[in-house]
C-alpha cells in the first residue's frame, strides 16, 4: 500500500514538474517573440527617420520601383527606338521621292521646284549627320583614376571621380560629363560632346516635320477627300453587288496605285504633324535650358537652391550662365561671326567649350557675369 502511494506522489510530483517546466518555456517562448518584435519595430523605425525628409523623398521612394523598371526597359529597348526612329524618317522620305517630287516637277513653277530641292535636301542632310553623331559620339566620362583630379566629390554608386556638373546615369551604369539625360531614342546619354547634335537634330527634325506638313497641306486634303469617296464607292459597290441586274453596271473604283498614293500622302501630313508638335515642345524646352546656361537635371537641382536662399534673403546665380546670348555662343561653339554659317548652318564635327572636367570661361564670352551667391 505505502509502495502504491509513493509511485503515486512520484508520478504526481513528476507530473507537477513537467507542467512547471512547460509553462516556463511557454513563458520564455512568449518573452522572446515580444523581444524580436520590439527589436524589428526599432529596426523599422531607425530605417525610416529621416530628420531630411521631405515630400519629395517620399515620391521618390515610391517610385523607385517603376524607375528601375524604366530603366531596365530602356536599356534593353534603346535599340529598337533606333530602329523606330530610323525606320519612320525612312518612310518619309521614301513617299516624297516615290509620290511627291514627281508631282512637284510637273506641277510647280522652276523657282519654286528650286526652293523645294534646296531646302528638302539641305534640311535631310542636317538631320542624317546630326542623328548619326548625337548616336555614335560619346557623351563624355571622367576618369576613373582618382589620382587624376584633386579638389571634386567622389561618386556615390560608381566610386569614381565625379567633375562639377556630371551626374551618374542608372541606364549607362557610368558617370556622364554634363549629363542632360538619357535619350531612349538615341540609345545613349546626352551629355557634353553630344549635347549641340542632340538639339541640332531636335531643331532639324522639327523644321522638316513642319516644312513637310505646311508644304502638303493641300494634298491632304485632296488625299482625304479621294479616300473618303474610295469609301462612299465601296458602299455603292457591295449594294449594287446585292441588287445587280443585267441592266445595271458597278461604279468604277481606283486602282491599287491611286490609293496607295492617296493613303501614303495622309500617312506623311499625319505622321509629321504629330511629331512636329511632340518634338517641337521638347525642342523650345531645350531651347528655353540653353539660354539660361543649365541642363535638364540643373533645372531642378537650381530651382530647390534659388528656393532655400530665397528663405535665407539670398539671391541664387548659375555660375555656369554667361548670358542668354553667350550662353548660345557656346553651347553652339561660335567663336567668330563666320561660325554661325560654317559650324551651324552646315554640317560640323567641332568639340565644344572645355572638356567637361572644368569650366573656365570660354574664349567667346567677353567678361565674366556675377558670382554663384549674391546677398
Amino acid at each position: 500500500m505505502r509502495s502504491r502511494q509513493r509511485m503515486f506522489a512520484a508520478v504526481m510530483r513528476l507530473l507537477l514538474k513537467c507542467l512547471r517546466l512547460g509553462r516556463r518555456r511557454r513563458f520564455k517562448l512568449v518573452r522572446q517573440v515580444e523581444q524580436l518584435w520590439h527589436y524589428g519595430h526599432l529596426c523599422l523605425r531607425s530605417l525610416l527617420y529621416n530628420s531630411f525628409t521631405n515630400g519629395d523623398v517620399v515620391l521618390d521612394s515610391l517610385f523607385e520601383p517603376v524607375y528601375w523598371l524604366v530603366d531596365h526597359v530602356t536599356r534593353w529597348f534603346g535599340v529598337v527606338f533606333v530602329a523606330l526612329v530610323i525606320g519612320l524618317t525612312s518612310s518619309i522620305v521614301a513617299i516624297v521621292y516615290i509620290c511627291l517630287l514627281p508631282l512637284i516637277l510637273q506641277t510647280y513653277t522652276p523657282a519654286w521646284i528650286c526652293w523645294h530641292l534646296a531646302y528638302g535636301h539641305w534640311n535631310l542632310i542636317m538631320i542624317v549627320f546630326h542623328y548619326y553623331m548625337a548616336i555614335t559620339t560619346s557623351p563624355g566620362h571622367p576618369p576613373q583614376a582618382k589620382n587624376d583630379l584633386t579638389g571634386i566629390s567622389i561618386c556615390r554608386k560608381c566610386i569614381a571621380p565625379k567633375p562639377a556638373r556630371t551626374h551618374h546615369c542608372s541606364i549607362c551604369n557610368r558617370c556622364v560629363l554634363k549629363m542632360d539625360h538619357h535619350c531612349p531614342w538615341l540609345n545613349n546619354c546626352v551629355g557634353h560632346y553630344n549635347h549641340r547634335y542632340f538639339f541640332s537634330f531636335c531643331l532639324f527634325m522639327t523644321m522638316g516635320c513642319i516644312y513637310c506638313s505646311i508644304s502638303g497641306w493641300e494634298m491632304f486634303r485632296d488625299a482625304y477627300a479621294a479616300i473618303e469617296r474610295m469609301k462612299l464607292l465601296e458602299k455603292e459597290k457591295l449594294q449594287v453587288a446585292a441588287n445587280q441586274t443585267y441592266y445595271q453596271t458597278p461604279p468604277p473604283t481606283f486602282s491599287f496605285r491611286q490609293r496607295a498614293f492617296h493613303k501614303s500622302v495622309v500617312y506623311l501630313w499625319v505622321l509629321c504633324s504629330s511629331v512636329a508638335l511632340a518634338l517641337g515642345a521638347l525642342t523650345l524646352w531645350h531651347a528655353a535650358l540653353i539660354t539660361r546656361g543649365e541642363t535638364s537635371i540643373e533645372r531642378h537641382i537650381n530651382r530647390k537652391e534659388r528656393q532655400r536662399l530665397q528663405k535665407k534673403g539670398k539671391v541664387f546665380r548659375n555660375p555656369y550662365s554667361y548670358g542668354s546670348w553667350d550662353n548660345w555662343k557656346v553651347f553652339l561653339g561660335v567663336d567668330v561671326p563666320r561660325h554661325w554659317l560654317t559650324r551651324v548652318l552646315l554640317p560640323s564635327p567641332h568639340l565644344p567649350h572645355g572638356t567637361g572636367l572644368s569650366w573656365d570661361l570660354p574664349p567667346c564670352v567677353m567678361e565674366q557675369h556675377a558670382p554663384l551667391l549674391a546677398i
